[in-house]
C-alpha cells in the first residue's frame, strides 16, 4: 500500500530517494554487509530496513541519517543545504543590495 504522500511528491524527488535508496544498498552490499546486520547497527526493524533500500518516502529522516552514519556517510547530512552552495540564496542575498550607501551623520559635539 503507497502513501498519499508517494503520490504528491514531484516526480523528480521520488526518483532522487529512488536515487539514494539505491545507493545505500550498493554501499552496504560493497561493504559486505546484510539486511539484517544494517537493521541492527541502526536500530531499526528489518521491514524499515528494506524500505529505506526502496527509496520510501514515508520512512522517518533519522532512520537514513542513521543508514549513512552506518555507512560512514554521517556528515553528508548537513551539507544537503549548505548556505554557501545555495545559489537561489545567494543570489537573492545579492538582489537585496541597497543601490547606495548612505552614512548617518553623527552629531558633532563641539
Amino acid at each position: 500500500m503507497r502513501s498519499s504522500l508517494h503520490d504528491l511528491l514531484p516526480p523528480p524527488t521520488r526518483r532522487a530517494l529512488a536515487k539514494l535508496g539505491q545507493d545505500v544498498a550498493n554501499a552496504r552490499k560493497k561493504r559486505r554487509f546484510t539486511l539484517a546486520m544494517m537493521a541492527e547497527r541502526m536500530g531499526v526493524a528489518p521491514n524499515t530496513y528494506r524500505r529505506v533500500e526502496q527509496g520510501d518516502p514515508t520512512v522517518a529522516l533519522g532512520a537514513y541519517a542513521m543508514a549513512l552514519f552506518v555507512l560512514g556517510f554521517g556528515s553528508a547530512l548537513g551539507d544537503v543545504i549548505d548556505a554557501k552552495r545555495d545559489e537561489v540564496g545567494l543570489q537573492l542575498d545579492e538582489a537585496r543590495l541597497p543601490q547606495r550607501v548612505h552614512v548617518k551623520k553623527s552629531p558633532t559635539s563641539s
